[in-house]
């Protein structure tokens, strides 16, 4: 007798998927590396991927992400600048971190939300800004549109 599935599991479906050997090849040595059992999961993450992408490119619906931003805390009025930037944007910055590499290096992480153009601009203007030495996007979901 099969299985029963759990209140709100999904069903799954199988489906067979040609590639050259060479490419599964370097795929399976891919998965080793990163820790997967199996094709099956590494295939749904990737699947996930692309749908997270492509909610961003749609620019709809509400999205999160993570800004991060190494900068030199010695330029002058810099933290002054990036504060009032954050303070314009305070509707989509859930929570912030602040940490101190070093004498003269300081990493801040940004937690935000809102819709992904705005998400963009807001760090854009942060990354743009004198003084600060890399930043980085990292966008996800909000989880409501993955199954």
């Amino acid at each position: 007798m099969g299985r029963k599935k759990a209140e709100g599991e999904a069903a799954l479906a199988r489906f067979g998927v040609s590639i050259e050997e060479p490419l599964l090849e370097s795929f399976d040595a891919l998965l080793g590396r990163k820790g997967y059992g199996n094709r099956s999961e590494a295939i749904r993450d990737l699947i996930r991927d692309r749908l997270v992408q492509e909610e961003w490119a749609r620019g709809t619906g509400e999205v999160v992400g993570t800004i991060t931003i190494l900068y030199d805390h010695h330029v002058k009025e810099l933290q002054a600048r990036m504060t009032e930037i954050q303070h314009d944007s305070h509707s989509h910055i859930i929570s912030t971190l602040h940490v101190h590499l070093d004498h003269s290096n300081c990493l801040e992480l940004l937690v935000v939300r809102g819709r992904p153009a705005e998400i963009r601009s807001l760090a854009d203007a942060l990354f743009a800004m004198k003084g600060v030495k890399h930043g980085n996007l990292a966008v996800t979901t909000t989880g409501r549109s993955l199954p």
